[in-house]
């Protein structure tokens, strides 16, 4: 290679190193313009509503629907822990 050819490629270098630092400055540094603004979310109570005489709630369920969460006997049987192995 002779001088003329290392000059040239070395201006070309350095013009692409401005040129990609101008251009990778605007894309990954965005201005005080477009900064992002972020929605703050209100903490999560540890209290249940009573749904059942609440009336923003008699719109929502059924009254007349089944309750899951209610206890459920079937037979007679007492114990308590039915798949404990001391019994």
């Amino acid at each position: 290679m002779n001088r003329k050819t290392i000059f040239s490629l070395a201006v070309i270098v350095i013009i692409a190193f401005v040129i990609s630092s101008i251009l990778s400055n605007a894309i990954f540094n965005p201005s005080k313009r477009r900064s992002a603004t972020v929605p703050i979310v209100q903490p999560i109570s540890s209290t249940f509503p009573d749904v059942k005489s609440d009336p923003n709630y008699k719109s929502v369920f059924n009254s007349q629907a089944l309750d899951p969460t209610q206890l459920i006997q079937i037979g007679t049987s007492q114990n308590n822990t039915p798949f404990n192995a001391s019994h």
